[in-house]
């Protein structure tokens, strides 16, 4: 375990892990773009895969799930199987917003929440179970367990606007169509500003396309609003 992990107050499995930190250095940060990684992949993994959204002022904060999963069952799975995992997942999510707002000095607003597969799947679940404005959330490749599970009033103003984008194959063996646009209309209830992007003859990956669609939600997250 990584000494000062600054996940070391999220419980295990995934707590205290590694976090690879790159871009901005602390001090010149305008915008953090917290990223998650896929089942089987690395914190260096999904910062790689990223680094076409990479923008001057921007840090990358990625942390490495436990045995390199987020959650060991399906995520149609039932969601007690997918425990104590998933909410250690969430834990760590949480411990790096708090790093995010304290150590490179940035509100949620600058925070764009990033993720692929698994990783787009536990981005998912903590924004909708924490609506509040955000920079962006971009889930690639991933999406909520249980999209129309009842959720509380969100306070305030919800996502208040935080623009959302949901990527995707249509060839994609892992999701489908009905669990997409579920997840599209709990962001939308919730007062997201969704965009559903499906393309065509695409199986679970990520084409040039959506990262220009996150780089260009990365650098407004930069933007005074």
């Amino acid at each position: 375990m990584p000494a000062n992990s600054p996940t070391a107050g999220a419980p295990p499995p995934h707590g205290g892990g590694s976090v690879v930190t790159s871009g901005a250095p602390r001090g010149a940060t305008e915008a953090v773009v917290l990223a998650l990684h896929g089942r089987g992949a690395t914190a260096q993994g999904v910062v790689n895969l990223l680094d076409p959204a990479y923008r001057h002022g921007v840090t990358f904060l990625a942390p490495d799930a436990h045995h390199s999963r987020w959650y060991p069952h399906a995520a149609t799975a039932p969601r007690d199987r997918n425990e104590p995992d998933l909410s250690s997942a969430l834990a760590v999510v949480d411990a790096l917003l708090d790093h995010a707002t304290t150590t490179f000095g940035v509100d949620h607003d600058r925070v764009a929440l990033t993720g692929f597969s698994q990783g787009a799947t536990v981005a998912a679940e903590y924004a909708l179970a924490n609506p509040q404005r955000y920079g962006a959330i971009a889930c690639l490749s991933g999406v909520a367990i249980d999209p129309d599970a009842a959720r509380a009033d969100a306070a305030d103003d919800g996502f208040a606007g935080t623009p959302v984008l949901l990527a995707a194959g249509d060839d994609d063996p892992h999701l489908t169509e009905d669990r997409i646009h579920a997840t599209a209309d709990a962001f939308q209830a919730l007062g997201g500003d969704v965009d559903v992007q499906i393309s065509p003859d695409v199986g679970h990956e990520v084409t040039d396309d959506t990262l220009e669609r996150v780089a260009s939600l990365v650098e407004n997250a930069k933007s005074d609003r």
